[in-house]
């Protein structure tokens, strides 16, 4: 039976029939009563039977464990979970890398470029270049940051001497004034960064924002709100659209993250060898899994992005995007133990006192928990956790020790 013959089956409503009033309706059954506490959880009532779930998956992906005889075979084990639920491996490919434009800053060579990570990407990002190189450098893969800003994604830690005033502003909150891509070319190292898959110029534009145009430098800062507003609104449309595509959000940003690694291995001014990654808040994020995934990072810092991740189960669900979430994975690992996996290469950890996003129980255990693993692993001194009585940024002064750490591992 199709709809129109299912609405003619129905009787007629009966001429000169009342509509009952709300004193003829029948009372509906009352629920039973039930206590409604005040729980101070993002999910409220339901917080409860989140636990019970979590209770139900113990991390069995963990090292030191009875399940593991050595580091060897939980690293093999867990990177091969981590890339199963990450559901997104294309074939490799060549990077096919364009120089798009090349501008001089006086201590350095800036290069726009755009290249290849998949069969159906080309990414655009900065390359830095230290002037007069006598011999390949050090290099480092800076990973933007999220905080809100779709808008720009390499421009955020980048000085391109004529900036954007929402770069001006994100610049002096997120990184004490001094972008961090620019200030590591400055110390000599070749650094390179890429917009990630819904930020800077992959950001997503609907048909609505069709009359603001596609170039940046003619958005104002009401432009720039107003179409970031549109861009957060769409965090669960893309998780939604890359569910049924067959993928997962981080699994294309750490692909692209990984094949930016093919990509700065390949050029001439580089050492393959002394790779190093950093980034704050998302940019930690991706710093955490690339130095997890990718063997070719001999020195990974992760800032402002760490915690066990039961503890930010009650509160600290709403304070994070969406691509932050990785389905399936924490049935089997929990954040310090992917983080973990960088050994015996060498890991920093750089966390906030003061950082709302995370609980404080978490941040601690999950540095715990990694020095842990490193221990275990026979590499202890590998891995340094350091805290500052700071909020959710990466002052000047962490990046002076993070780029210390950088050149004693580096550089030598």
């Amino acid at each position: 039976m199709d709809r129109r013959d299912f609405l003619a089956s129905l009787p007629a409503f009966p001429v000169g029939s009342r509509v009952l009033a709300d004193a003829d309706v029948p009372a509906i059954p009352a629920d039973p009563a039930r206590e409604l506490p005040v729980t101070g959880a993002d999910l409220g009532t339901l917080f409860p039977d989140l636990e019970k779930i979590a209770a139900s998956n113990p991390f069995a992906l963990r090292f030191p464990s009875d399940r593991f005889k050595t580091y060897a075979e939980y690293r093999a084990a867990s990177r091969e979970k981590v890339f199963e639920v990450l559901s997104y491996k294309p074939p490799k490919v060549e990077p096919k890398a364009e120089v798009l434009e090349r501008v001089d800053r006086g201590d350095h060579v800036r290069e726009r470029v755009i290249f290849s990570t998949t069969p159906w990407f080309r990414v655009p990002g900065y390359v830095l270049i230290p002037k007069g190189l006598k011999q390949p450098a050090p290099a480092i893969v800076d990973l933007h940051s999220h905080g809100g800003m779709f808008l720009f994604g390499k421009e955020k830690v980048s000085d391109l001497g004529t900036n954007h005033p929402a770069m001006i502003d994100y610049h002096k909150k997120n990184y004490g004034g001094r972008p961090t891509a620019t200030a590591l070319v400055r110390r000599g190292y070749v650094v390179i960064t890429i917009d990630a898959f819904m930020f800077g110029e992959r950001r997503v534009m609907i048909d609505g924002d069709r009359t603001a145009g596609w170039d940046r430098a003619k958005y104002t800062l009401d432009d720039v709100r107003r179409l970031n507003q549109v861009c957060r609104g769409k965090e669960s449309t893309i998780v939604k659209g890359l569910t049924l595509a067959g993928a997962t959000w981080p699994g294309v940003v750490f692909w692209d993250d990984i094949r930016t690694v093919d990509y700065l291995a390949s050029r001439p001014e580089v050492d393959p060898k002394k790779i190093g990654c950093v980034g704050i808040s998302m940019g930690g994020y991706r710093a955490a899994y690339l130095t997890a995934l990718d063997e070719r990072i001999a020195a990974g810092c992760v800032v402002g992005f760490m915690s066990s991740v039961r503890p930010m189960m009650k509160a600290h669900l709403d304070t994070h995007s969406f691509v932050h979430f990785l389905p399936g994975l924490h049935a089997h690992l929990d954040l310090p133990d992917v983080s973990a996996l960088a050994a015996p290469r060498a890991l920093m950890v750089q966390q906030c006192k003061q950082d709302r996003l995370f609980p404080q129980a978490g941040m601690e255990e999950s540095v715990a928990k990694i020095a842990a693993a490193f221990k275990a692993a026979g590499v202890e001194k590998q891995f340094d956790g350091r805290y500052y009585d700071e909020p959710h940024h990466f002052t000047p002064a962490m990046q002076d020790e993070a780029f210390d750490w950088f050149d004693s591992k580096l550089k030598n």
